[in-house]
């Protein structure tokens, strides 16, 4: 069965990701480019089309013309639930890059859109599928850490500003580094714990550092006056079991901690973390152990010479998933879960109150 896929968003993370991961997944052709710079689209063509795959600027004749199996939607923020939602209706299974949406109210309006259309709906949290978080997940899912009261989200970086694109704008992305990469590890966290009823949220957001002039940054200097979102962020999850969660995430924080798209637990047998490659840690016969998993490399999953790469396990699993018609691992209620606690964060720093979900 070949699936034909069209790319809605030619920049960065169609060109870091979506594209180069779909080319490795023999059942697929591009078919289909579309961005607004459309010699954007072009040169995706170029690069990761089949050879009669059309290009457009306008996302509307794109659905409305091409014979598409597939949307991938790898567009700022604000447009995730627009694009998804018209992609859907036109007959079209969509993976939507990460985070779902700007609001809740647009994440349930597309999972609503899903349902109405009976197509699928993923969501791009590739995380899922390095060979730490499998390997973690297993562990959680067959009760080996017991309950799971206790995790943290981490996605801090010390300085690792975005300086492209529209990733300072407030306005196309709904925040910074929180919804950026605090995403992933909040995702990894809940998907880890099987938890997905938060009950209420407390949170802030800091600008103490984007004002910074000629900042040392790993993509060079930020303009402060365009930095309109949060340099990082912290909330505090209670769930609904009593279970709570920590994050934390930045993109310019004075701290030599820094770790991204990781996750701690702890649980009533046992905790694991993520830290410095994957420990689990606990108590057996009256004595306290730590266990270093000791992940092969070389030639193997997510490792050089491999090719297995998460993106490209990510591809794989959801085109099968279309193809065997399974449900996809990142289902669509997960991540608007995801999406719920964000926003809850972002008002409860602009509120000053916890927010009640």
């Amino acid at each position: 069965m070949t699936v034909k896929v069209g790319i809605i968003g030619c920049g960065g993370i169609a060109n870091g990701k979506h594209m180069p991961a779909l080319s490795q997944v023999e059942e697929v052709e591009m078919v289909a480019f579309c961005d607004l710079l459309v010699e954007r689209a072009v040169e995706a063509k170029s690069a990761f089309g089949t050879e009669d795959a059309q290009v457009f600027s306008d996302y509307q004749e794109m659905l409305a013309q091409a014979d598409l199996d597939v949307i991938h939607v790898c567009t700022p923020n604000a447009s995730h639930a627009e694009l998804t939602i018209a992609a859907l209706e036109a007959d079209c299974h969509v993976m939507c890059e990460k985070p779902m949406a700007k609001t809740a109210a647009e994440a349930k309006a597309m999972i609503e859109a899903a349902n109405r259309t009976g197509k699928k709906l993923t969501i791009g949290y590739q995380n899922r599928f390095r060979k730490d978080s499998r390997y973690l997940h297993e562990v959680c899912a067959e009760g080996q850490l017991g309950n799971i009261y206790f995790g943290k989200a981490h996605a801090i970086r010390r300085r690792a500003v975005p300086t492209w694109g529209v990733f300072l704008d407030e306005e196309a992305q709904g925040g910074g580094p929180l919804i950026d990469i605090g995403t992933h590890a909040l995702d990894l966290t809940l998907w880890m714990m099987n938890n997905y009823k938060p009950k209420f949220v407390v949170g802030k957001a800091y600008h103490e550092l984007s004002q910074t002039k000629n900042a040392a940054n790993a993509w060079g200097p930020w303009d402060p006056e365009k930095f309109s979102v949060e340099d990082s962020a912290f909330g505090f999850v209670v769930m609904e079991d009593g279970a709570t969660i920590f994050l934390e995430a930045s993109w310019a924080l004075n701290s030599l901690d820094v770790k991204e798209a990781k996750t701690t637990l702890m649980g009533s047998k046992a905790g694991a973390d993520m830290n410095n490659g994957l420990t689990i840690n606990g108590e057996d016969h009256s004595l306290l152990y730590e266990k270093n998993i000791e992940l092969e490399t070389g030639g193997v999953d997510f490792y050089e010479g491999n090719g297995e790469t998460p993106e490209i396990l990510e591809a794989q699993s959801w085109i099968h998933a279309i193809i065997n018609d399974t449900e996809p691992v990142v289902k669509p209620e997960e991540a608007m879960v995801v999406t719920e606690i964000l926003e809850a964060i972002y008002k409860s720093s602009q509120t000053g109150e916890p927010v009640y979900l």
